[in-house]
């Protein structure tokens, strides 16, 4: 099985000595997003555990800690986007900082396991599309030696977290003849650098730039890390246009401190606030501990490798 570490918190940046407390203990307690009192027992043992995706925007307070995953196979989804402290409230400077620990993380596990990711984008009176144009460039060509691939995607309005701060984005129009004439360019940017370009769950058809849809837990990296076959199929959790193949995710919604405006993981500020003064190192929980009423099972789960190895991933 696959662990997704966290589509639902940025688990590197804030809960990184968490996360290895529940490595070295075993196994992880998850709430269900829909069922509070629903808890699932994750087993995180390596034997079950074929691989992990790191989702963060800035991994520095687990890069001293990396050598504890000797016994995983594990690659990183990095954010690095343009926009200011406006947007994302609580990240340290991009250019002094973020880049930085992003090239750091690639010398230490190879720029195959670190993809950049450059989403969402949208577009306002500040962030042009003339600006997204300009940042990519510059990015592309810091980290074209840390990277092998970059992910775009496109604001969704429709999540709830985006509804919340609607206002406060100043979103613009951004059509989709714009959206195909953006992508374009950001293909000549990335191919120019050497970069592979994919899209994460976007609806338009960008094959003609080079542009295929984005697997983001992806079984073909997982197969060339693991020199292994593996039986995995497609996540039928998420929505339609996603690529990704199936996963436990051990995150919990309205936790993740970056402050994010466009975040569809994070809704109510407060609760964000509650359940961080609620985190416990020592706790089986990312937030809070048992509850009278919890319903703990245990997950079952196994491995997917297989002992054929494929020709082609």
């Amino acid at each position: 099985m696959i662990i997704s570490a966290s589509r639902r918190t940025d688990i590197p940046s804030f809960y990184s000595d968490w996360f290895f407390n529940r490595v070295k203990e075993g196994f992880v307690l998850v709430r269900n997003p829909m069922n509070f009192h629903q808890v699932s027992k994750v087993n995180l043992k390596p034997d079950v555990i074929d691989g992990i995706v790191f989702w963060t925007k800035n991994p520095l307070p687990m890069l001293d800690k990396i050598d504890k995953l000797i016994n995983y196979v594990y690659y990183f989804q990095f954010t690095i986007t343009p926009y200011g402290t406006d947007i994302e409230s609580n990240l340290p400077p991009k250019t002094s900082d973020i880049l930085q620990s992003f090239k750091c993380l690639a010398d230490i596990i190879g720029p195959e396991r670190v993809i950049w990711r450059y989403d969402p984008i949208f577009i306002s009176e500040k962030y042009t599309y003339d600006y997204h144009i300009n940042a990519f460039g510059k990015i592309a060509d810091e980290l074209r030696d840390y990277t092998k691939k970059v992910t775009f995607s496109f604001i969704n309005k429709d999540y709830r977290g985006v509804k919340g701060n609607i206002k406060k984005l100043a979103l613009k129009d951004f059509d989709s003849a714009s959206q195909i004439k953006m992508s374009s360019q950001l293909a000549e940017i990335a191919i120019t650098n050497g970069l592979n370009i994919d899209t994460c769950a976007v609806e338009l058809d960008l094959k003609q730039f080079g542009i295929e849809p984005a697997c983001c837990i992806d079984d073909r990296l997982f197969k060339k890390l693991l020199d292994s076959g593996l039986d995995i199929g497609k996540d039928k959790n998420q929505r339609k246009e996603c690529g990704c193949v199936t996963s436990i995710d051990i995150g919990m919604y309205n936790t993740c401190k970056n402050g994010c405006l466009y975040c569809y993981a994070n809704y109510n500020k407060h609760n964000v606030d509650i359940n961080y003064e609620k985190h416990n190192l020592h706790s089986p929980f990312i937030s809070g501990d048992t509850y009278e009423n919890d319903k703990i099972c245990m997950r079952e789960i196994k491995s997917c490798r297989n002992e054929q190895i494929e020709l082609f991933y």
